[in-house]
């Protein structure tokens, strides 16, 4: 393997690594605050939404550099989906690959995706 490539591998996992700690932190702040104040449905899915938004973003931003910002922010925005997803199933004690986790699937992905063209366009090395 070149170092290049050892490099992008590196950098998806620290996305990855990263994303997934942005999104269990956020999720367990954001359930002590349902928890606390009654919420609507509609509010709980918009803000679990917003949280998968910011800690894929925060994932490829803080790993992504130089070249290849859209494929290394699709792969973070993907595998940091599949590993998030595994983590609450595991939780909750009820793994299920419907329809709800194929669209998660692709939101994690379009949303890595253009994190990643953004951070690689805005940042310049």
């Amino acid at each position: 393997m070149e170092k290049s490539e050892n490099g992008g591998f590196l950098s998806v996992v620290k996305g990855v690594g990263t994303a997934v700690i942005v999104t269990l932190v956020g999720v367990l702040i954001f359930a002590a605050v349902v928890k606390i104040a009654a919420l609507n449905t509609s509010v709980i899915k918009a803000v679990n939404q917003f949280i998968k938004i910011l800690s894929v973003f925060l994932g490829v931003s803080v790993s992504v550099r130089g070249k290849m910002g859209l494929i290394k922010g699709l792969a973070i925005g993907v595998v940091s989906t599949v590993v998030t997803y595994l983590l609450f199933a595991l939780i909750g004690g009820e793994i299920s690959f419907g329809t709800p986790f194929f669209i998660d699937l692709l939101f994690g992905l379009i949303v890595g995706a253009i994190s990643g063209v953004i951070v690689v366009n805005v940042r310049k090395d």
